[in-house]
């Protein structure tokens, strides 16, 4: 599991087999049990969300929507 970035106790990660066919660009985002998946395209957006609160929801969208450069890079120097 590819670690993008860690923001705290945020890790933001992608699994290294993303589907066949391979999913679009995306990230996963985990803390302690909890861990939701942002969509990247065509905006930023929760694919799914096991555990984490509304509040930190909108933080870790502003997260994903911030570093979204950092994700789609490192999603595409991996896969590529």
């Amino acid at each position: 599991m590819p670690v993008v970035f860690r923001s705290g106790a945020f890790r933001f990660f992608f699994y290294s087999n993303e589907g066949h066919p391979r999913e679009p660009a995306h990230v996963h985002v985990e803390q302690g049990g909890n861990e939701a998946k942002f969509w990247l395209h065509p905006d930023v957006s929760v694919a799914y969300n096991d555990g984490f609160n509304a509040k930190t929801l909108r933080e870790l969208m502003e997260l994903v929507e911030g570093n979204r450069e950092q994700i789609e890079k490192a999603w595409s120097d991996f896969f590529s």
